[in-house]
């Protein structure tokens, strides 16, 4: 990959065996650390180590100043305040806290429904069935065979007692695009909380998570290049109200008591960096990664390959796919010295089931086994595209 691939500080072996790995086609599983946003990271590690929440000396003042400033960057993605950017682990533990977090106000004012989808990551579904096991009503809606949820079917299940909404903004594993902006306009007048799990969307769609109705919203800063470890959640506020979230856990009163613990900031200043990065380079990063959709269509095409999800309503980074006749597990063995790729989620695929996203979706068993994910960034090598066609073909034949 040209991000990252820093050969100028590799030896000689190191670098070959670099140039020799497969074209790495899984970036929604997580992405490379951009060179630039590692030399923060390593800067705010090494040299300005100091803790933020010491308030004597400049050391503590210096982190604490980077600390502020990534609130900035991570603001101007979504258009918030600073002070709405809490950092978290990432958006696993963002969602957690988003959905966990209201259940002692639901519980409070009798508002126990909860509208989500069947198409979320298991760091929401999993959340959720743990409110239904303390008595709240989860109302999940399936999506089209396209692979996204209709507006119509959120409007049909909201209720006067809905406390929260919760729907992705783009799907991780067949990369739909999902109507959030339609969800926010339906909510209009109403009470309920609208969270979004922004975590393959944040610094690749820029105007949609800028819609103000979205109330809270998760990322993970090594989807977009910064390390593992490191996230945030917006909140946003109405007025003048904070959403009423309660802590999760407890220990000091960091992240205004909702995030104890103290703050990375090596991982915060990578986390800045790299938002700022994306919004500056929003549009360059979005022409390389539809030219390399197109060429992955155009090569694959003649396959007969069948989309899981529709590529015109699908983010230009991700593409799902079956080959008729080809099981995904093959695929990837076969695929594997010229291409690293996934059949879906990395959380799950360790399971082999089949896909609760895809089987949603309503779509063939066969058609659910073969899936494919592909999955690039800006930084993608030029991938092989005809070789690929070329072993999924010879697989594909009787």
């Amino acid at each position: 990959m040209r991000l990252g691939a820093r050969s100028d500080s590799l030896g000689s072996s190191e670098a070959a065996r670099a140039a020799e790995r497969p074209v790495y086609l899984d970036n929604n599983a997580t992405t490379p650390v951009d060179p630039r946003v590692a030399d923060e990271v390593l800067r705010y590690m090494a040299e300005e180590f100091g803790n933020a929440g010491s308030r004597t000396h400049d050391y503590g003042q210096t982190a604490k100043s980077r600390v502020n400033r990534a609130r900035q960057e991570v603001a101007e993605v979504v258009t918030a305040k600073p002070d709405e950017v809490l950092f978290t682990s990432g958006a696993t533990e963002g969602n957690n806290l988003a959905i966990l977090g209201l259940a002692a106000h639901g519980g409070a004012t009798g508002r126990r429904h909860i509208i989500s989808t069947q198409i979320e990551h298991k760091a929401v579904l999993e959340p959720l069935e743990q409110l239904a096991r303390r008595g709240f009503d989860i109302t999940l809606v399936p999506p089209t065979s396209g692979g996204w949820v209709e507006a119509s079917a959120v409007r049909d299940a909201l209720r006067e007692d809905t406390l929260l909404v919760s729907a992705m903004a783009v799907n991780n594993e067949t990369g739909v695009i999902q109507p959030t902006a339609e969800i926010a306009d339906l909510l209009d007048g109403h009470d309920a909380y609208f969270h979004v799990d922004a975590a393959q969307a944040y610094g690749k769609l820029i105007e949609p998570l800028r819609n103000p109705r979205i109330d809270l919203l998760s990322i993970s800063g090594h989807k977009i290049f910064a390390p593992k470890g490191i996230g945030a959640l917006v909140m946003r506020r109405r007025g003048f109200r904070r959403v009423p979230l309660e802590p999760l856990m407890f220990g000091g009163g960091q992240e205004r008591g909702l995030r104890p613990g103290t703050l990375p900031v090596s991982l915060i200043a990578g986390l800045g960096l790299a938002s700022s990065l994306a919004l500056k380079e929003h549009a360059s990063r979005t022409d390389r990664c539809t030219a390399i959709l197109t060429e992955a269509i155009q090569s694959l095409e003649p396959l007969g390959v069948i989309y899981n999800g529709d590529p015109a309503r699908s983010a230009p980074h991700t593409l799902n796919f079956s080959v008729p006749g080809v099981d995904s597990e093959a695929a990837i063995v076969a695929l594997k010295d010229i291409v690293a790729v996934s059949n879906g989620s990395a959380c799950t695929s360790q399971s082999y089931e089949p896909s609760h996203v895809l089987t949603a979706a309503g779509l063939a068993d066969a058609q659910v086994a073969g899936a494919l994910r592909f999955s690039w960034s800006h930084a993608t090598d030029d991938v092989p595209w005809a070789d690929v066609a070329a072993r999924l073909h010879a697989l594909a034949r009787p």
